[in-house]
């Protein structure tokens, strides 16, 4: 069995899930696949999400308006008749309308409860697209199958009770393709929940483990791994293969091609990956596997926006010691800010943080009620993998370096945007 996952970018509009079904008609093996929400929809779910917290009633409407359009757009370049998915989508959009009434307080458990409905909407729409192309495609719902814990946003898997629902009942018969959601799972007890931002490549490799795949192929608008993200970096060059230990390196520091959990179920059963460009698919991609050594040393570079730099000083000049330091680690594992820097001194502990605009300010206002708190917000975080001083000295010129780390293999600066 070969698992395939598909992106946003895959399928942002009608030519996107019409080149799948080539794609698809082309790659006989295919079993499962994976797909994530259209287009850049899971941000317009996040806003809509902040939009439903704050209780912002002309802002919500009109954020699903949008939404809507674009959706409906996309179903009437696919199905310019009547069809029985146009019904299917009207009731996603009714849950969606009607949860503004929920009375949910708590703004993680309200993000799963109306983001996980892009991935829905997306599965809902491109299995009725493939059945009309005359390819057998099985929908399945896989809040039903992957179960988690109710840790909102950044759920984990039930691996035990997750293996019993997907050996019982998702499993593909035949020729089929079966087509369920990535990014998402549920609760016991039926609730959403979400795996974390491109959470859909983690679901890809659960399900690889769990059914001990022959590959995971991972369709991007890229055409592998870069080196560097082009929105930032002129020219990057594609990696051949990369190891597995390298391939979670690079997710741990950032980038946004793999999600950091996605290499262990993979690595555990010596499953390779492969990520390969849907615009070209006859062309090879990026290997990953149970390779010794990172494939020609090349620099890597990985860019983090909206980083928060955040040092906290005792009121009372005293040392930050080993007591302090687990108080302070313990509000930040409360609110589960991930902490990319950190740095010490006599007299203070500084962090540089991904910000959340819910989190980070609640963080900061604890942190204040027993310590100085100083910030700043809208930094950048550039890391360097393979690093070499032409390289660093690029990097630096000409910007404003707030922190600056190197170990043997990994330098990184952190600056103003």
């Amino acid at each position: 069995m070969i698992i395939y996952k598909f992106g946003g970018a895959s399928v942002g509009n009608a030519e996107g899930v019409k080149n799948l079904v080539e794609i698809l008609s082309r790659f006989q093996e295919a079993g499962i696949v994976v797909l994530s929400a259209f287009g850049k929809t899971t941000n317009h779910l996040e806003r809509l999400t902040a939009c439903l917290f704050s209780q912002d009633l002309p802002g919500f409407s009109f954020s699903l308006g949008q939404i809507r359009d674009y959706h409906f757009h996309l179903l009437e370049d696919l199905f310019p008749g009547d069809h029985p998915v146009y019904d299917v989508a009207e009731s996603i959009f009714a849950e969606l309308e009607e949860s503004f009434s929920a009375g949910w307080k708590d703004y993680d458990f309200i993000y799963d409860q109306v983001v996980s409905r892009g991935e829905i909407l997306s599965t809902q729409i491109v299995s009725a697209y493939i059945n009309s192309c005359g390819i057998s495609c099985r929908y399945e719902d896989i809040r039903q199958h992957l179960i988690t814990d109710r840790v909102f946003r950044e759920a984990n898997i039930d691996w035990s009770a997750t293996r019993l629902a997907v050996s019982e009942n998702l499993r593909p018969g035949g020729r089929e393709v079966l087509l369920t959601q990535g990014f998402i799972g549920g609760t016991s007890d039926g609730w959403s929940t979400t795996l974390g931002r491109e959470g859909s490549d983690y679901t890809a490799a659960i399900l690889a483990n769990l059914f001990d795949a022959e590959q995971l192929i991972i369709w991007k608008d890229v055409p592998g791994v870069l080196n560097a993200d082009p929105r930032y970096f002129q020219d990057p060059e594609k990696l051949e293969r990369i190891s597995y230990q390298e391939a979670i390196e690079l997710a741990y520091y950032g980038a946004k091609i793999l999600h950091p959990k996605t290499i262990k179920p993979l690595q555990n059963k010596g499953i390779p990956m492969q990520v390969k460009s849907f615009l070209e698919p006859e062309k090879e991609g990026t290997l990953i596997g149970e390779y010794e050594r990172y494939d020609g040393e090349k620099p890597i570079f990985i860019v983090k926006e909206d980083q928060v730099l955040i040092s906290i000083l005792p009121r009372d000049f005293s040392f930050v010691v080993e007591e302090q330091l687990s108080k302070i680690y313990g509000i930040f594992a409360r609110y589960r800010a991930q902490i990319n820097i950190m740095q010490n001194s006599a007299l203070s502990f500084t962090v540089c943080v991904n910000d959340d605009y819910i989190r980070i300010p609640r963080l900061i206002e604890e942190l204040k009620s027993e310590y100085r708190v100083l910030y700043n917000r809208g930094l950048q975080l550039i890391t360097v993998r393979h690093y070499n001083e032409h390289v660093l000295a690029q990097i630096q010129k000409g910007r404003n370096v707030l922190i600056e780390q190197r170990s043997r293999h990994t330098a990184q600066f952190l600056m103003e945007s």
